[in-house]
């Protein structure tokens, strides 16, 4: 077994048409290190099997043993109404209890470093130096303003796997009134305060394609994550406008008429 692997969470079938394109693109980069499937089983079999197929090792994961209290503050209709999404809108399929499922990635503990990336993503060129990147490592939630440096993304990060360290997230995790208003995004800022700052490029957030656009450069980007609406989605309200992104996710998805990356357009202004 590799000592490094990437490794994705797929809670649902959108999730698993997510990973899909996920794991050809990081195919597509040449990387020899192991790509991991967590899966919760809200997917069926016939949605993980194109996964297996290009490679990819399928890893059952079972969702947190949190609390009634705790499940019941982190259902979908209660945290959005207690902490609310205005910049965007989340997709009816997106469960964030599921989210929390991630931090089992610290059991794989097979593999010396793991390199997380939500299947929202597509990883554009080779990323396999972050493997020497310290644990906690992550970007940061940049794609409206400067002030988004103070908060981590947990979209990409780099951790060591261990059981240890995953029994004392446990423990943290649901301690009595415990609320983590973007659920392990929150958490995981919280557990590892001095987290190491990757550059945006290893997570450029999809919005920063309009919000922002004298920060995208095509040649830069390593990693392309679809935050809030999801390419696969049909007429979501900015689909117009992330247009040539959802385009290129397609062709991921898809296997056919990826494009040289470098040669792409930037966004006017």
């Amino acid at each position: 077994m590799p000592a490094n692997a990437y490794v994705t969470l797929v809670t649902n079938t959108d999730y698993a048409m997510g990973a899909l394109a996920l794991v050809r693109s990081l195919k597509l980069t040449g990387t020899k290190a192991d790509i991991v499937v967590l899966h919760t089983g809200g997917a069926p079999e016939a949605a993980l099997v194109p996964l297996a197929e290009l490679g990819a090792r399928l890893v059952p994961a079972a969702l947190l043993p949190t609390s009634e209290a705790f499940n019941a503050r982190h259902q979908r209709t209660r945290l959005h109404a207690d902490a609310p999404f205005t910049k965007g809108n989340k997709p009816a399929f997106h469960t964030p209890l599921d989210n929390f499922a991630k931090l089992r990635l610290w059991q794989l503990t097979g593999y010396e470093t793991t390199v997380f990336i939500d299947a929202d993503a597509l990883v554009l060129r080779n990323i396999d130096r972050l493997f020497s990147y310290p644990e906690f490592s992550a970007a940061p939630n940049v794609y409206e303003s400067l002030a988004d440096f103070r908060r981590l993304n947990s979209g990409v990060f780099v951790a060591k796997p261990s059981q240890e360290t995953f029994a004392r997230m446990l423990a943290r995790l649901d301690e009595p009134d415990a609320f983590w208003r973007r659920t392990d995004q929150t958490f995981l800022q919280s557990f590892f305060p001095d987290w190491h700052g990757l550059p945006v490029f290893y997570n450029m957030l999809q919005y920063v394609w309009f919000n922002l656009p004298v920060l995208w450069d095509w040649k830069s980007i390593f990693v392309l994550h679809y935050q809030y609406e999801k390419p696969w989605q049909k007429d979501h309200p900015k689909a117009d406008a992330l247009k040539p992104l959802i385009d290129l996710w397609h062709a991921y998805h898809s296997g056919t008429g990826v494009p040289d990356i470098d040669r792409l357009p930037n966004p006017a202004g």
